[in-house]
């Protein structure tokens, strides 16, 4: 027979083992889980890292500047490439010509055929990067239905093939990459960034980049398709030029700081995006995805 103290004492112990068994992997019991914001504003200045100016690109239009971070560690002709055509002028009083609601705003020569002095009109596609087991990365626990694995590196958010041989950036918001046509090595002058999360373009299409600053002027040209149909994006959405940092003198540049994707802030901001535990919350799904945690960027205290 159980009599009322055995019963009182399954009665603990039952809740007590759900909450172990049913426990997220990646979270103590104990943990206390902060806010996104919680965690950004509480980042030490040892978390953030400088872009390296001859990797950022600067694009002027005539509503303001996008600053684009390039991705040599994993699309390093692509880079190269945009960097040569930058420096030449290429893009001077180009134009995004092709931007459809929620997909892509494309940009380049576009039907004005330009020649090239040292950049080229075409490369080798980089759609994927070979790895090995000495790859470190930020990984994001958890299934993901473009990859078997994700995460980030160096900033950029990424995916890895199941025997993590090859990795790619992934297509989310923001990111910047080579437009090409059916050729798969067609790509060279001619880029876009994308509106929205785009990821069955992932291996599909070399990224080298992503936006960390001016993105709402991205959201902001003029769409070249309506429900009417395509409209004529002629003179329209001006590219002014296309600089990369470096050249620019230090004045005019835009100084910024961007959250170290290998620190234990941007871990701690992974599981505040995932764990959501403000009060606001009354439905909690503890999931997220690579494109759900957006890298911080901040403007750099010049004063320090």
């Amino acid at each position: 027979m159980i009599n009322n103290k055995t019963t009182n004492y399954f009665l603990l112990i039952i809740p007590m083992y759900l909450l172990y068994l049913f426990q997220p992997e990646d979270l103590s019991a104990t943990e206390k889980i902060q806010s996104p914001n919680e965690v950004i504003e509480s980042a030490p200045d040892n978390h953030w890292r400088t872009p390296n100016p001859e990797n950022l690109l600067y694009i002027e239009l005539a509503t303001g500047r996008i600053i684009i971070e390039l991705a040599p560690q994993f699309s390093p002709g692509h880079v190269n490439n945009v960097k040569l055509l930058a420096k030449e002028g290429f893009y001077d009083y180009a134009s995004f010509y092709r931007v459809v609601n929620g997909f892509v705003a494309q940009g380049g020569a576009g039907k004005n055929k330009r020649s090239p002095i040292k950049g080229k009109i075409a490369i080798v596609a980089e759609f994927t990067k070979s790895i090995d087991d000495q790859f470190k990365y930020m990984e994001i626990s958890g299934p993901d239905g473009y990859a078997k694995y994700s995460g980030f590196k160096s900033g950029f958010p990424i995916n890895l093939n199941n025997d993590k041989t090859q990795v790619w950036i992934t297509h989310c918001t923001g990111i910047f990459a080579m437009a090409r046509g059916d050729d798969v090595n067609s790509g060279g002058t001619e880029f876009y960034i994308t509106l929205n999360n785009q990821r069955h373009l992932d291996s599909n299409a070399t990224v080298f980049g992503n936006v960390l600053y001016g993105m709402h002027l991205a959201q902001r040209l003029k769409r070249s398709t309506s429900l009417a149909g395509p409209i004529d994006m002629t003179g329209e959405n001006l590219i002014k030029s296309i600089k990369v940092a470096a050249d620019i003198p230090l004045n005019q540049r835009i100084q910024l700081e961007v959250m170290d994707t290998e620190s234990e802030s941007f871990a701690k901001l992974i599981k505040a995006r995932k764990y959501r535990t403000e009060k606001w919350f009354v439905a909690r799904s503890d999931y997220v995805d690579v494109c759900n945690v957006n890298v911080p960027v901040r403007l750099k205290d010049t004063r320090k």
